[in-house]
């Protein structure tokens, strides 16, 4: 087995943890929470790393779990995620101020319709479209089916496109 090392290979994880964390909690200080608790128990548990096949999928793992559990514990269902503060939005494709205005909006949408999906859905979007891991990491990271996977996705999308469409012919 490789030699593992948390400074090169635990380290750089936590930007991924975070997102995801995010994602789940919909709370910043919550999801700083989480990743810290992830790295901690990732941490204490060095000694199994040798029987690890993917320290990512094994952090990955720990921390969704303990972010579907502080989820739970505070109730945090109807919170939505800003997102002023943690990630900019490129309008640089836009070319006047009206069109940037109708692309942020639509961005917009989208993010509170991908907020609105149960909590499975919005994970597996997560690290499908956003952190682009593969259905079998997806399933070893959520401890499901492959095939599961791929309907929370494929219902994740479908929703989110019969809500945008809806919300596009009938407005806000």
């Amino acid at each position: 087995m490789k030699n593992l090392s948390f400074r090169a290979d635990v380290l750089p994880l936590k930007d991924k943890l975070f997102r995801l964390a995010l994602r789940i909690t919909l709370n910043h200080a919550e999801a700083e929470d989480v990743v810290q608790e992830t790295m901690i128990k990732v941490w204490n548990r060095r000694d199994e790393w040798q029987k690890i096949d993917s320290i990512e999928a094994f952090c990955l793992t720990i921390c969704r779990n303990l972010a579907v559990d502080k989820t739970r514990k505070h109730g945090n269902q109807n919170l939505t995620l800003d997102t002023t503060d943690h990630e900019a939005i490129d309008l640089s494709s836009a070319s006047n101020p009206e069109e940037q205005a109708m692309q942020r909006d639509r961005i917009q949408l989208v993010r509170r319709l991908i907020n609105s999906l149960p909590e499975k859905q919005r994970s597996v979007m997560q690290l499908r479209d956003i952190e682009g891991k593969s259905y079998k990491d997806i399933a070893a990271i959520l401890g499901i089916s492959e095939e599961q996977v791929k309907i929370n996705i494929f219902r994740a999308r479908q929703t989110i496109k019969q809500r945008y469409i809806e919300t596009e012919k009938y407005g806000l």
